[in-house]
């Protein structure tokens, strides 16, 4: 067996936008779609926006002006209910983001912060960062994320989560690579949210988007981050500016409906300002800043040292995007071999062949899916077995049926949350096929990768029946060589 070395593309295409503002893509849509062509009919967009949205009470005198053509960072809450519910039940914030839009930085900086992290809350004390909005709403939680950070906080967005379901059926539901099987019915009594969501390329509408991003228990916040990060990342690059615009009045009435927020207290002219500058943002690359928090010894809280707290506020602020001006190389690139197989990689044919042959058997022949399985997989974890492999059908947005499958290989117990998959599909239009960021020839097949920053994330290879994919864990815990290793190896039974 032979494995595949190579160094990262040299343009280091940053493909993988990653868009985890559902809020305010519905706020901020229209500046993504416009031209000077059609900027009075923005300004009526504003005036509609004001009559839809709900303001924050008290929020001004604790946000930081800014002048005119700066930055401007952008805190973005999601909760269940909105605040004001909060008498009877106490509602904790489900999502902390903080945005910062710098178009002159060539990049979105874009950060989440852990639900559980360990903060000083002013006149509270030491608590999860969550905890502030349940003691003083969206202006606690600035002014307790503000301290945290040391950075100006110049607009906030609550969001609740009812309008992100109903903002993913008014847009057609997203297609989405699903990682693992998701199930929870709270039959042994738990007081989980509830989920019920098989693994593979399907259609996610409403409450099945909404439960997918919001799931934890079996999890924690950074692979809750990561998979909120990728399902955003499928959904903006399914929907083009144009159906947005089209659109923009039913998603404002959504957005008016489920958030509040200060931008719907400020004068027509600030918020025009703010539009034109996210419309500047909107074409450069989302950056995510990882915030490396690590749970505390008795796993009550997650924590940062005040020295990384700062390398990460500096890499945050000063994030800057590649030089966009370079043109992608369309030459196909032979991948050099060794003969070893990649680190972490092992043998594993025959319990591969063990795993896919009823399902080969099945799908196989008749139904026109040929069956393809890795020789190899990663030393630890192994095939998961929880509705895997998985036989199904999908259906396009005309209705349109395809055969699927999904082998789900997990990492292991001590990397929780972490799967990686093969998918294999007679729909060879599939949207997560779009835009690869190159092509490679490996032993004489024609692959096409996907990239985040450096890392792949997934790899593609097609046949005259059908297409195949290897989809990295949310994380991105596979190096690229065990990514090309496994692409490379894929094969049928009995080859």
């Amino acid at each position: 067996m032979s494995v595949y070395e190579e160094e990262p593309p040299r343009l280091g295409l940053r493909m993988g936008k990653r868009f985890a503002l559902a809020g305010l893509l519905i706020v901020l849509l229209t500046a993504a779609a416009v031209s000077s062509a059609v900027l009075l009919e923005v300004k009526q967009d504003v005036s509609f926006f004001q009559s839809q949205s709900t303001p924050i009470e008290g929020i001004a005198n604790v946000l930081d002006d800014v002048p005119p053509g700066q930055p401007q960072t952008i805190l973005l809450l999601g909760s269940d209910r909105r605040f004001s519910d909060a008498k009877t039940d106490p509602v904790r914030s489900d999502t902390i983001i903080v945005v910062r839009l710098d178009p002159d930085k060539k990049a979105t900086a874009i950060m989440s912060l852990p639900r559980d992290l360990k903060v000083a809350i002013p006149g509270v004390g030491m608590r999860k960062i969550n905890e502030a909005y349940a003691n003083g709403g969206p202006r606690l939680t600035v002014r307790t994320v503000r301290s945290l950070l040391g950075i100006p906080i110049n607009h906030v967005v609550n969001v609740n989560f009812g309008g992100f379901a109903r903002a993913v059926n008014r847009l057609g539901c997203v297609y989405a690579d699903i990682d693992r099987r998701y199930f929870n019915d709270n039959s042994r009594g738990e007081n989980y949210a509830v989920i019920d969501l098989k693994p593979g390329y399907q259609k996610l509408c409403g409450q099945d988007a909404l439960d997918y991003v919001r799931h934890r228990h079996s999890d924690n916040d950074f692979v809750r981050a990561a998979r909120q990060q990728e399902f955003l990342r499928q959904a903006k690059a399914q929907f083009g500016l144009g159906k947005l615009f089209g659109d923009r009045e039913g998603l404002l009435k959504i957005f008016g409906r489920y958030t509040q927020t200060d931008i719907s207290e400020k004068n027509p002219e600030a918020i025009f300002r703010l539009l034109k500058l996210a419309f500047e943002a909107s074409k450069t690359p989302l950056r995510e800043v990882p915030f490396p928090a690590q749970d505390t010894s008795d796993g009550v809280f997650v924590e940062i040292s005040p020295e990384s707290l700062a390398k990460t506020v500096k890499r945050f602020v000063e994030v800057r995007g590649s030089d966009t001006t370079k043109k992608k190389s369309k030459k196909k690139r032979k991948i050099k071999k060794r003969k070893s197989l990649a680190p972490g990689l092992i043998e594993a044919k025959k319990e591969g062949e063990d795993a896919v042959l009823a399902m080969d058997v099945r799908i196989g022949g008749s139904l026109g899916l040929p069956v393809y399985f890795p020789r190899v997989r990663v030393a630890r974890g192994g095939y998961s077995k929880n509705s895997s492999p998985r036989s199904y059908e999908i259906y396009d947005r005309n209705q349109n049926r395809y055969r699927a499958y999904r082998i789900v290989f997990s990492l292991g117990p001590d990397e929780v949350g972490q799967y990686y998959g093969v998918q294999g599909t007679t729909w060879k239009a599939a949207p997560i096929l779009d835009n690869p960021t190159d092509e490679v020839i490996i032993n004489k097949r024609t692959y096409k990768r996907y990239f985040d920053g450096n890392k792949i994330r997934m790899i593609a290879w097609e046949t005259e029946r059908a297409v195949y994919w290897v989809s990295n864990t949310l994380s991105q815990t596979l190096t690229n060589n065990q990514m090309i290793g496994i692409a490379g190896s894929l094969q049928r039974i009995g080859q």
